[in-house]
């Protein structure tokens, strides 16, 4: 009963993220029409400020003969602010068939899950990009985002401003598109035809008198409850899309700013399914809010496995020895 061991190096060395992708959004799809049992997060604060502990399971899709159950960390004051493992099972007997590291696995696919639904509900001529809080999350979305759309500018915004220029200055060594700090939340948003918002906010920040006719924002900052970058006229204004109904009230950004599920339009799986359920109209604003679900661990582990298998990676251990 070999269970394979597999570090941040080993996973980062593996997980290609094109790769990942048609894998990725056929499972949003199939989550949609075969839900039978929900994706679950459980939480529990821990005794530092802003600390906290969550587990996310159970993966499952239903072409992968296996299942995950992760478990995270979250330390925002602490680099890197997320640390935990993805524990991978056998469907149908329950060994442990491999522990990985989850951070690198997490970022990538919330990268893609993002922007997914950033290019399924963004302007067809979206190019100006605004990116709000300038961490390892954002740096993937654009990047992520890039693999779909061409992009013209960019436009960062921290609180911290010299994390922005950070940003600002390894991303202008990775591509051409001009990039330029903002000495302001409103000056970043003012033009931008796609917002994208990743930070740790207990306060909304984005209100619709900042924003011009037709821009999408995706907000991936609430994902524990009482966190919230959309003010709630914000959301009433526009359509709304979420990865997940539940979660998005109990503790994603309809949640955090107080809203119910009559203020979702529709969830990214059925627009994958049904493009009409998107946007329809340049004018409209729409914005798509991710908590992140357990069945994407499933896909991007199932596939970092495969791969460490295949080219011998990674070390074992008998945990019944």
């Amino acid at each position: 009963m070999q269970t394979l061991l597999l570090s941040r190096t080993d996973v980062e060395s593996l997980l290609n993220p094109l790769e990942l992708y048609p894998a990725l959004k056929s499972a949003f799809g199939e989550y949609s029409l075969n839900r039978n049992i929900p994706s679950q997060r459980a939480r529990s604060i821990l005794p530092y400020e802003n600390t906290s502990a969550m587990i996310l399971f159970p993966g499952i899709s239903s072409n992968i003969p296996a299942y995950t159950v992760k478990v995270h960390a979250k330390f925002p004051s602490q680099p890197p602010s997320i640390k935990g493992v993805i524990n991978l099972h056998d469907i149908e007997s329950g060994q442990l068939l491999a522990i990985m590291d989850s951070t690198y696995i997490t970022a990538v696919r919330t990268g893609l899950s993002g922007a997914i639904g950033t290019h399924l509900l963004a302007r067809k001529d979206a190019k100006k990009i605004a990116i709000i809080g300038a961490g390892v999350q954002s740096k993937l979305q654009l990047q992520s985002l890039q693999y779909f759309r061409q992009i013209s500018s960019v436009f960062v915004y921290d609180t911290d401003i010299e994390k922005a220029r950070s940003f600002v200055q390894e991303m202008k060594e990775e591509y051409k598109t001009p990039i330029v700090v903002c000495n302001s939340l409103a000056v970043a948003v003012n033009d931008a035809d796609i917002v994208i918002s990743a930070t740790w906010s207990r306060e909304p920040f984005l209100f619709s008198k900042m924003l011009k006719k037709g821009v999408h924002i995706t907000t991936l900052g609430p994902d524990e409850p009482g966190k919230c970058e959309v003010s709630a006229e914000l959301i009433q204004k526009a359509i709304f899309v979420c990865d997940d109904r539940q979660l998005a009230v109990q503790m994603g950004a309809i949640g955090g700013v107080g809203l119910s599920e009559e203020n979702i339009h529709a969830e990214i799986d059925e627009v994958i399914l049904n493009q009409r359920l998107g946007r329809t109209n340049d004018n409209q604003i729409t914005i798509y809010g991710s908590v992140g679900l357990a069945f994407q661990d499933l896909v991007a582990a199932w596939y970092v496995y495969q791969k460490a298998r295949e080219l011998n990676k990674g070390q074992h251990i008998n945990f019944l020895e």
